[in-house]
């Protein structure tokens, strides 16, 4: 009996080191399709029920439309008119006293994340929120201040690594995280999941 009872725990335990990776990966994507559809899918479903007269939904219009609009911007953003057209586009939305703050934000995460990890100079261990508690950052700056060696460290949050905080540490406070920064984004970014030391 007890080896009945032994096969079914280790055939069970075995089956759920099988499963659950691939029913999170399934969700996970699921749930990018989901909400990347969804952005510009219930226009899309508005719009074609307008032209058809009946409600219509179609699966992944929503993210191929995107596809295609990342596209002509693409295609907007490398030529000379384009770039005339963005330039103008730029100015208007730097007027507009709220939009501003928000637009020339996200126009800066777009260059660190363009330039890659040349805009982050190394992965480490900073001792934040409190001492004990060890937080990966990414070194983006030394300085001397008030004669002392600084190094600003961006500490990311979890899972979005384009909200964080800039922090001033001295160099012996800050530690060799043993990632390099392409892991340490992939650590951030999962969650913790994905660790790479």
């Amino acid at each position: 009996m007890s080896s009945v009872v032994n096969h079914l725990k280790g055939k069970i335990l075995a089956g759920i080191i099988v499963v659950i990776p691939v029913g999170i990966t399934i969700f996970i994507l699921k749930f990018l399709f989901n909400f990347a559809d969804g952005i510009l899918g219930s226009y899309l479903d508005y719009l074609l029920g307008l032209i058809f007269h009946h409600e219509l939904h179609i699966p992944g219009l929503g993210m191929i439309t995107g596809a295609v609009v990342v596209y002509l911007a693409g295609l907007l953003a490398t030529n000379v008119l384009g770039e005339q057209f963005l330039r103008i586009g730029d100015e208007m939305m730097l007027r507009i006293p709220l939009v501003n703050s928000i637009y020339s934000s996200s126009k800066q995460v777009m260059k660190v994340f363009r330039e890659g990890k040349t805009s982050y100079r190394r992965a480490v261990f900073v001792e934040w929120p409190r001492p004990g508690i060890r937080a990966i950052g990414f070194v983006t700056a030394e300085v001397e201040r008030n004669g002392a060696h600084m190094v600003v460290v961006y500490v990311p949050t979890m899972p979005n690594p384009t909200s964080g905080f800039a922090l001033f540490f001295h160099e012996e406070d800050v530690y060799e995280s043993g990632m390099s920064v392409e892991d340490a984004l992939k650590f951030v970014v999962s969650g913790g999941v994905v660790v790479t030391l």
